[in-house]
This record gives C-alpha cells, structure tokens and sequence, in this order.
C-alpha cells in the first residue's frame, strides 16, 4: 500500500469512528419500555477495535514519514512541520494585510480616524512568496506519498 492511500485510508478511519461515536451517543438513552435502534454496546466494540486499528496505521505512517526523504528537509516528517509552519505564517501575513486595509467610515470629524501602520503591499508580498513555497513542498509531499510504500 502506498503512503497516499494509507492517509485516505487513516481519513476514512477516523471518519467512521466519529460517526460510530454519533450513533453510540444517540442510542444510550431511551424511554422506558423501549429499545434502542442499535446496540451501544456492540458499537463500542466496533469503535474499539476501529480505535485500535488505526493506532497501528497512525504508527505505521509515522514510521514512514521518519524513512522517506524529501530533497531539502531531513524527512518527511521534517517536511510536514515545515509546511503546517508556512500555512500558519500565510494565513497571518493575509489576515494582517485584510485587516490593515479595512475602510473605517467616519461620519463626523469627530470620530477617531484609524490608519494602518504596517506596509499591506510588502506583507501581501510576503504572504504570496510563502503561497508559493507552501504549494511547492505540498507537491513534493504529495509525490512522496505516492512513490513510496507504507513501511
């Protein structure tokens, strides 16, 4: 199996755990005399054993990522810190630049005048530098995780 299809097999994992969890939560209670549409506890073998296959996966992927390479970075694993690091820089450096260039109408001279004290052109450079990076490690994770078997 490849890494690519062992992430979308961990992704439907936990999917239908959480909607195991869903259906074990809506059947723990009834009204007196009646029966639950599932057994909860049956479900929660079902969730257990799901929980337990998908800790081996989990480690299984970690393993992995720890093994495969990736040009620039130590491996894998290095490569995926790096990007969730880029996208919280990139979602800043937008949410700063939007921020810095809202229009705040002033109906009399009155009110406070706000002024942005940051260059939104440069960090709007800056967040589009960063997009890039970010797209190009994103491809180059994802052809590993197509180019590489699950260890």
């Amino acid at each position: 199996m490849k890494l690519a299809e062992a992430l979308a097999h961990r992704a439907d994992m936990s999917t239908r755990m959480s909607q195991l969890a869903a259906r074990i939560e809506q059947n723990v209670l009834v009204q007196e005399g009646e029966q639950p549409a599932e057994d909860p506890l049956a479900l929660l073998v079902e969730h257990d054993r799901l929980a337990n296959d998908l800790r081996e996966l989990i480690l299984r992927i970690n393993t992995t990522n720890l093994e495969v390479s990736i040009p620039g970075h130590q491996n894998m694993t290095d490569a995926l810190a790096h990007r969730d690091v880029l996208r919280l820089q990139v979602r800043l450096r937008q949410s700063v630049a939007q921020r810095a260039s809202a229009r705040f109408d002033r109906s009399t001279r009155s009110e406070l005048r706000y002024v942005s004290i940051v260059d939104v052109p440069l960090v709007r450079t800056e967040a589009d530098e960063l997009s890039a990076q970010l797209r190009e490690l994103d491809t180059r994770i994802q052809e590993a995780n197509w180019l590489n078997d699950l260890r």
